[in-house]
């Protein structure tokens, strides 16, 4: 574990006084890139990956009291600014990435599970209804606060609750009518991080839900640019009585930005809602091209597009 100093040798553009004595990996400056599907972007003033969930309550409790904390899962659907995340950025590995079947056709997930692993462990055990999680790109802390979903459903549709704990270390449970679900979106507090929560499925055939993934699996394959630098879908699909139906590829199409490039940024030609990195693309030429998007969406049918994409860090 890499020693953290006490508040008087700070490093320059530190957010807040950062605890010693974490048991977890914790690193200062600590490189993002490499950890997001972009690749790219700045360095975190503090990279935290708590040993356990004492862990991370002992470390929250003892930060400096407004220090910015921020949850990192496996970065797919996020842009770290160039110039790096102020305060301390929280991954959770190994210990949080459990699954476990339940009485009643329930499973219970870490918070860093990925999708993918829940979706598959719900197979094993003949629970259906969670498939569609296997087309989410991203652990279970990030698809609970974002409401993830994917072909036909949405985490608001399978959530029992989640225990999660907040910036300054205390733990709640919070059932899922206290998340005000929307589309794409959650009242879970700022900087609160998800270390568990409980889907609800149902009764199914192990080979019929086996199915149902592959499929999935096989119309992201053929869909999207899986094998490229990406962040996956960009802009939300607007509502329909604001965009005559059209989902936001198709008005990006209309707007005529498939393919559109910003330095080593591209709209992919595969798929016009996703952006990707084609080499060395910063941070500020992907979401400088996601704005340009906007922009011309905007002036060409009138809708604005929000992002769906995370931007988080300085500038």
């Amino acid at each position: 574990m890499a020693e953290a100093p006490g508040s008087d040798e700070e490093p320059a553009g530190t957010s807040g006084w950062v605890p010693q004595g974490a048991r977890g990996s914790l690193t200062r400056n600590a490189p993002l890139a490499k950890l997001v599907w972009f690749k790219s972007g700045g360095a975190a003033d503090w990279l935290f990956e708590p040993a356990d969930i004492e862990d991370l309550t002992s470390f929250l409790s003892a930060l400096e009291p407004g220090t910015p904390v921020m949850a990192l899962g496996l970065g797919s659907n996020l842009i770290i600014r160039d110039g790096g995340v102020p305060g301390v950025v929280v991954r959770l590995g190994k210990p949080f990435a459990g699954v476990e079947v339940k009485r009643d056709c329930v499973i219970e997930c870490g918070g860093g599970a990925p999708g993918i692993l829940v979706a598959s462990q719900a197979r094993d055990a003949g629970i259906a209804g969670l498939e569609f999680l296997r087309g989410i790109p991203g652990t279970v802390g990030g698809f609970v606060r974002m409401n993830g979903g994917a072909y036909g459903r949405e985490v608001a549709d399978v959530l029992i609750d989640c225990d999660v704990v907040l910036p300054d270390g205390n733990s709640i449970n919070l059932p899922v009518s206290d998340l005000d679900y929307t589309y794409r979106h959650s009242r879970l507090p700022e900087g609160a991080i998800v270390v568990s929560a409980r889907f609800q499925g149902t009764k199914g055939d192990p080979a019929e839900i086996g199915a149902e993934m592959d499929r999935i699996a096989e119309a992201r394959e053929n869909s999207q640019p899986l094998r490229t630098k990406t962040g996956g879908s960009t802009f939300k699909n607007p509502p329909p009585e604001s965009s005559g139906g059209q989902k936001a590829w198709q008005l990006v199409d209309a707007a005529g930005c498939r393919g559109l490039k910003k330095g080593d940024a591209q709209v992919s030609e595969k798929h016009a809602n996703f952006l990707i990195n084609t080499g060395d693309a910063t941070s500020g030429d992907i979401e400088g091209l996601g704005e340009e998007v906007r922009r011309r969406v905007s002036e060409a049918t009138g809708v604005a597009l929000e992002w769906e994409i995370q931007r988080v860090g300085r500038p």
